[in-house]
């Protein structure tokens, strides 16, 4: 004579048993598995130094990262610590380097985010500049970087805070969008 007690166990397995064998091979959810399937990443890079070349010969664009992920389906590349050098017209290029960027479309459009630092050596047609904001879009083939988040950028002497910007990285122009106030201290290097 069986008790309750084993009755009970004796349910339980067959139970456990059951949703077990239709959890392996009941309906599944081929949309939700597309979906998840369409935005895994197509290929990674790690150790990156890559260098694009102009039409005419000359480098334009450095990339270094540590990792690069992209992803077909949006044809977007997730970039770990990145460190790129855009060359221009000029003899010396800019540096922007941040902890995370995403790049989209090839290279068409680089967004930066988290300690974002713009610097450029000085030349003939510009002082050394350094900038720093939380966020930056580039667009490496017109050389113009843009951010609507707060911005310090330093020259030699002179220190300006703002909020937004547009720069013309090719000419060296940089435009502070709004409420921007400097200091000016003759005579220091900051």
């Amino acid at each position: 004579m069986l008790s309750l007690k084993n009755v009970i166990i004796s349910f339980l397995m067959l139970l456990t048993i059951s949703l077990s064998l239709w959890s392996l091979f009941g309906p599944k959810h081929p949309t939700m598995l597309s979906v998840d399937a369409a935005h895994r990443p197509d290929a990674f890079m790690e150790n990156v130094v890559a260098l694009i070349i102009n039409k005419e010969g000359h480098p334009s664009l450095k990339v270094e990262s540590p990792k690069m992920v992209h992803y077909a389906d949006n044809d977007t590349t997730d970039i770990d610590a990145p460190h790129i050098t855009l060359y221009r017209q000029s003899p010396e290029p800019w540096y922007i380097n941040s902890h995370f960027a995403k790049a989209t479309q090839g290279l068409d459009k680089i967004y930066f985010w988290d300690n974002v630092v713009i610097h450029h050596i000085s030349d003939s047609a510009n002082p050394t500049t350094t900038m720093t904001t939380t966020t930056l879009t580039v667009f490496p083939d017109k050389q113009i970087a843009q951010t609507d988040d707060n911005v310090t950028l330093i020259q030699p002497s002179t220190t300006i805070h703002g909020l937004g910007m547009l720069a013309n990285l090719n000419e060296g122009t940089i435009q502070l969008l709004s409420q921007a106030r400097g200091e000016y201290a003759p005579g220091s290097s900051s």
